[in-house]
């Protein structure tokens, strides 16, 4: 099958095309460096032509809410019109576990639009929802830094390998649609302060990491099951254990 990979150049985007590509499908990465502009609508008509299935693992460049949603609808508008013209047979995409629970996030309020446009297009679909990566876990750090030490809510988090993320987007683009939502997430349950807190210890990071119920996780109050998926979710397979020991701290510049 040709499949465009829209955000191919990304962190899962680039995975979810090498893994097609080992399978034998004809993988295209579209993003601005390859010459495809969901906002202005480059490119789009040209890298759908002859393909079966779309794959959007794109995000808006920033979280602030206004800018997010023309980001969501526009992108949106352009890639089903385009889809449309091209008679994709297939459109995944991936958003993220708890969208509907994180409400009270600009950000999360304009990922509900982009599922909504989604699911209101005549092209046929598949949701993902994912639970947070490791490969963000010291972005969680930086972001939730009060005073010099961490305060996290010690709520259920349930992390996943952006590989693992990747397979379950390829599963469903090489699958038919479902016109619904799958959930996907990590091997492990743990409370959100445990990983953020072993992985600054094996960065020799100093900063404490402090378990408080009163923290907002990115600036939204969370409950125990906000950030975890429903029971019967796929799990991935790679354990937080694994992937600290081969993801050490980046080098400093």
């Amino acid at each position: 099958m040709k499949i465009v990979v829209i955000g191919g150049t990304g962190l899962i985007g680039s995975k979810v095309v090498e893994q097609l590509k080992r399978q034998k499908h004809e993988a295209i990465a579209a993003a601005p460096g390859t010459g495809v502009n969901t906002i202005t609508g480059e490119g789009l008509a040209e890298v759908m032509t002859g393909a079966d299935v779309v794959v959007d693992v794109s995000n808006s460049p920033s979280f602030e809410e206004q800018a997010a949603t023309d980001f969501f609808r526009t992108a949106g508008a352009n890639i089903t019109a385009a889809e449309i013209a091209a008679g994709i047979r297939h459109h995944v995409a991936l958003s993220v576990v708890g969208t509907d629970r994180l409400q009270a996030s600009g950000y999360f309020r304009a990922k509900l639009a982009q599922e909504q446009l989604i699911k209101a297009s005549p092209v046929p679909y598949t949701l993902i929802h994912a639970t947070q990566f490791f490969e963000f876990l010291r972005a969680i750090a930086q972001f939730s830094e009060v005073d010099g030490a961490i305060r996290l809510p010690p709520v259920q988090f349930q992390p996943m390998a952006a590989q693992d993320v990747a397979s379950a987007v390829v599963d469903a683009a090489v699958s038919a649609p479902l016109n619904d939502t799958i959930e996907v997430g990590g091997p492990e349950i743990f409370t959100l302060d445990e990983p953020v807190r072993r992985l600054l210890a094996l960065d020799r990071d100093p900063r404490k990491v402090i378990a408080d119920p009163a923290a907002p996780y990115f600036g939204v109050a969370v409950s125990e099951r906000t950030l975890v998926p429903e029971a019967n979710a796929r799990r991935g397979t790679t354990s937080l254990d694994w992937w600290l020991a081969r993801n050490p701290a980046p080098q400093a510049q």
